[in-house]
């Protein structure tokens, strides 16, 4: 039965919205963070494993040197505490895609304390995110439900575990409690994630592909009757794996704890999950307090000791920022806020960077990848990085442009053929014959039939009105299958009406 809901606008206007964000990020490193199974995407099933990862009897675990300083590096761009001493603890819950039926966590003493993240709005608003800690973790193993509707539990036969994830570093960052943020809870909550999924990337320690598993979020919420009123109880919809998603799971919750509280009613602190087909999320269990969890310091493992100069070491190498870098190339390209904004929106910036660098204007690059290629994209149902062209070829194809040899119709043939795995853009022109017509003698003929064949625009353009010139250009591209240079035949055009 469906679930009763407020509208959103006056959920917003009757209860103070809270909200929190758990987001969990999976470390690219090449080995597990507690032994030295590789780490694949898409690997065959229960291929990647240790006794370590196994959990089998007698094993012990060894910190990957690799993901701890990744977690520095995070904590360092989050504006965190880094804590001299942390430890790891055992996270004792059961799941079948947990080996140990425990997890290797940091609770009371994590690497990384108290930060927070400046996140940039549409419009330009600034809303800092505070953040309670980031701490590193091992992730679980993947269930894979069969005989059911989606791959949901509801209705499977049977269930298949695959352990290849299990014992993956992530690093998990918990927001406290967010207020202030209104109706723009959703906006706030998406564009913290992509800034979180910008900042990892630009620091190089996760590929952050949601779809992939490598990011993913829990998102709590709860609804007060005022800001200065104690906190409501709250639901967490676990492991929410789109941008889209992660807004729209706010708003759903916003409205259906607002349309319970209304009639009187009481929340359930419980998990819950975001449903995409039905645009819901759904009850699972009554939610854990850390007690539940009995937490208590690992006994294989050491606490570790991060030394200042360490820490120095790893921030003498950090990277420019995301937030930095799109301010510094909107500048270097002469964008407006609104064609910034539209770059990052498509999640062009790279692609575009990249093939400025390979020789084409920044308008070009812009052109192509938010124009063209960006439908392309959205009728492949795939990313602009997922299309199979490249920076270079587009650069490319802007200097065959440049050059005279290609006019913006050639040109927009040649990217399909590149894109239909035909090859570089040159040897796309060569092998199918697309070059402007260069040849002054043989455009010459072609332009003075369209003359003899339309008497009457030649008349208007000796006149004054060159309005009509389009009609030649027009009948001279017809002829040349729009191989013809505007320019020249207009060039030629005019000689001929003195």
């Amino acid at each position: 039965m469906a679930e009763k809901l407020m509208k959103y606008a006056e959920a917003t206007d009757k209860y103070d919205v809270v909200f929190g964000l758990e987001t969990h990020v999976e470390l690219s490193t090449n080995t597990k963070l507690f032994c030295p199974a590789h780490i694949e995407f898409g690997g065959e099933p229960n291929t990647q494993l240790t006794p370590v990862s196994l959990g089998l009897p007698g094993s012990l675990p060894v910190v990957n040197e690799t993901a701890v300083d990744y977690a520095i590096k995070l904590g360092l761009a989050l504006h965190c505490q880094i804590n001299e001493w942390s430890q790891f603890a055992r996270k004792n819950y059961f799941y079948p895609d947990m080996p140990r039926d425990y997890q290797i966590s940091q609770y009371d003493k994590p690497t990384n304390g108290e930060g927070y993240l400046d996140v940039e709005l549409e419009d330009g608003t600034v809303f800092r995110v505070p953040i309670e800690r980031a701490h590193i973790e091992d992730d679980a193993g993947k269930n894979t439900h069969v005989g059911g509707a989606d791959g949901r539990i509801e209705g499977a036969d049977h269930s298949l575990v695959d352990y290849n994830r299990a014992g993956v570093p992530l690093i998990e960052i918990v927001t406290k409690p967010i207020t202030g943020a209104g109706d723009r809870a959703p906006e706030i909550a998406g564009a913290y994630m992509r800034a979180i999924r910008d900042i990892v990337r630009a620091l190089g320690i996760s590929r952050a592909k949601m779809e992939q598993g490598n990011m993913r979020a829990d998102v709590n919420v709860s609804l007060r009757p005022s800001a200065d009123a104690p906190l409501g109880t709250r639901s967490e919809t676990k492991n929410v794996n789109t941008f889209r998603g992660i807004e729209k799971t706010l708003r759903y919750e916003i409205r259906r704890q607002a349309a319970i509280l209304d009639e009187g009613g009481e929340i359930l602190q419980e998990t819950r999950h975001w449903d995409e087909a039905t645009q819901t999320t759904a009850g699972g269990r009554v939610k854990s307090d850390a007690d539940d969890y009995r937490y208590f310091p690992d006994p294989d493992l050491v606490m570790l000791h991060i030394t200042q100069s360490h820490i120095d070491e790893i921030a003498a190498q950090m990277p420019e920022m995301p937030r930095e870098r799109r301010n510094r190339l909107k500048d270097e390209w002469n964008f407006s806020d609104i064609e910034m904004r539209d770059v990052i929106n498509a999640d062009a910036l790279d692609l575009i960077e990249e093939t400025v660098k390979a020789g084409a204007t920044a308008a070009g690059a812009k052109k192509w990848w938010l124009g063209e290629l960006s439908r392309e994209a959205n009728n492949q149902g795939v990313t602009l990085e997922e299309l199979s062209i490249t920076p270079a070829d587009v650069a490319e194809v802007e200097k065959l442009i440049a050059d005279g040899k290609l006019n913006d119709k050639l040109a927009k043939q040649t990217v399909n053929f590149v894109l239909a795995g035909e090859g570089t853009p040159a040897e796309v022109v060569e092998k199918r014959g697309l070059k402007v017509v260069s040849d002054d003698g043989a455009l010459e003929a072609i332009v003075m039939e369209a003359m003899e064949a339309n008497p009457d625009v030649v008349e208007k353009l000796k006149s004054g009105n060159m309005k009509p010139m389009g009609a030649l250009i027009g009948a001279v591209m017809r002829a040349t299958k729009g191989s013809a240079d505007a320019k020249s035949v207009t060039k030629i055009v005019m000689s001929k009406i003195k």
